[in-house]
């Protein structure tokens, strides 16, 4: 059984790695649309909300690369949950090895 699991999650990671090698361009953060009167809602632009080395930063993005930089949150946010997945798997897999290598 153990055999087993250690062989699903080995397989598992490898798909993590060729994930990680397709991902592309990155960026973190929350882009929103923001007005410079709310109220009429006229004036809009698009910003990039982030924190990087505990600093928080805002980037204002052009219309032209709003879809680029939606596609770089994105890619962020899909490093980061295949991150904490692999984590999570290494974590397992540890532990079921040191559980069949156990001395009586």
């Amino acid at each position: 059984m153990i055999i087993k699991r250690l062989a699903q999650i080995d397989k598992r990671i490898g798909k993590i790695k060729a994930e990680f090698a397709a991902i592309g361009e990155m960026r973190p953060g929350s882009l929103t649309r923001q007005y410079k009167d709310p109220d009429s809602g006229s004036g809009a632009y698009y910003q990039l909300s982030y924190t990087l080395d505990m600093k928080s930063r805002t980037d204002y993005i052009p219309r032209n690369w709003v879809s680029d930089v939606r596609r770089q949150v994105g890619n962020y946010k899909r490093f980061k949950s295949l991150s904490a997945e692999w984590v999570a798997l290494s974590i397992e897999r540890c532990r079921l090895t040191m559980k069949l290598t156990r001395r009586p």
